[in-house]
């Protein structure tokens, strides 16, 4: 049987007045500068708001218009960006600011169409973009809008799959269109009806409708929710198992030579290519790390003392690396490496497992 479509128009404009009386008072809803706009949203995918808002705020005091990011070196983009995981998203958003001096007289460009064509920009982060700080009618889709879509519809299957996808896009869109429609905001200073209704859907999903214990009696849109009202709201939307996490070892050295470190830089098409650390090696299944350490590094093995353990994850990984310090008498060249004293290595971009060594070097002296 075919669902009943919802009344768009209806449904967007219980959103828009939802949204202006209840949005958090988040720093980059205080602009329309699409640059501050672009870099929120990126700095928020696949990370929490409280953890972005520093940083965002950081970023836009040191680099605060697109041709300053242009013309950063890239040591400086990922130092701001360390912490933030991901770290493709910062160096796309600086060549794509690049293209943009290049291309669009460094101004972010209007047309949804010509954004797509920017390094590291998709649909969602274009359509963002349009509606927030341009006020089109341009849709989103991100794991807030899906959950708050899939649970109005009730509608199953995989969102990732092509054909409820499909279907996904066309209802924002038929949101967002319904908002810009609405009656003209009655205040000046509120924000457009096309960037108030994406940013309330966001919003919904972030705060109320929320993956497990939704708080469904806040809702501006219970009664309007099938999946509410046939009492499954937590089977939607449908995702796929989690696979199982991958145990990787490493082992770790800090070198030392007169208060000086052995750091090497991450190689262009690695994971976290451009930043800095210690050298390591991966170990095989029941490998030694002391003995691997040493092999790779040319030193014997009664060298290398033990000084405990980093623990991280990176997607379905669990990394364990033991670490090892080592004091040595010839500071020898080393690929991609060099020697750098306590102030530098603070100041260098480094990977987020090394850093906590870092942190707790630097404590110690």
């Amino acid at each position: 049987m075919t669902k009943k479509l919802p009344d768009y128009a209806d449904l967007a404009g219980r959103l828009v007045l939802w949204f202006r009386s209840a949005a958090r008072d988040l720093p980059w809803r205080k602009t329309r500068d699409p640059y501050a706009i672009w870099v929120s949203e990126v700095m928020l995918q696949q990370t929490q708001v409280r953890t972005v808002i520093p940083y965002w705020e950081r970023w836009l005091r040191e680099l605060p218009t697109i041709a300053d990011l242009a013309a950063a070196p890239i040591d400086q983009i990922l130092k701001l960006w360390e912490g933030l995981g991901y770290y493709s998203r910062a160096r796309n958003l600086r060549r794509a600011a690049q293209m943009i001096v290049r291309e669009f007289a460094g101004i972010f460009p209007t047309d949804p169409a010509a954004a797509l064509t920017l390094p590291g920009i998709g649909p969602y982060t274009a359509g963002a973009i349009a509606s927030i700080a341009f006020n089109q009618p341009e849709p989103i889709l991100d794991g807030n809008v899906i959950r708050v879509l899939t649970r109005l519809l009730a509608l199953g299957g995989d969102p990732r799959g092509r054909e409820l996808n499909r279907q996904l896009w066309a209802h924002a869109r038929y949101f967002v269109e319904a908002a810009a429609k609405l009656p003209p905001a009655s205040r000046r200073g509120q924000f457009g009806h096309c960037s108030a209704l994406n940013q309330s859907l966001m919003e919904l999903g972030a705060t109320i409708c929320s993956p497990a214990n939704p708080n469904c009696a806040l809702c501006p849109l219970q009664k309007h929710c099938l999946a509410h009202r046939l009492q499954r709201v937590d089977q939607f939307p449908e995702t796929a198992p989690r696979p199982t996490p991958t145990l990787r070892r490493f082992a770790t050295a800090v070198l030392e030579h007169n208060r000086r470190f052995l750091v090497c830089q991450r190689a262009i098409g690695t994971v976290n290519a451009g930043f800095w650390e210690f050298p390591n090696v991966e170990l095989a299944p029941g490998e030694d790390p002391q003995t691997a350490l040493a092999a790779l590094l040319g030193l014997p093995a009664h060298h290398l003392k033990a000084d405990g353990e980093i623990r991280h994850s990176i997607t379905r990984y669990r990394m364990i690396q033991r670490v090892y310090r080592a004091k040595v008498a010839k500071p020898a060249p080393w690929p991609g490496g060099r020697w750098v004293g306590q102030a530098e290595l603070v100041a260098l971009p480094v990977t987020a497992a090394h850093r906590k060594w870092v942190a707790k070097f630097c404590q110690a002296h």
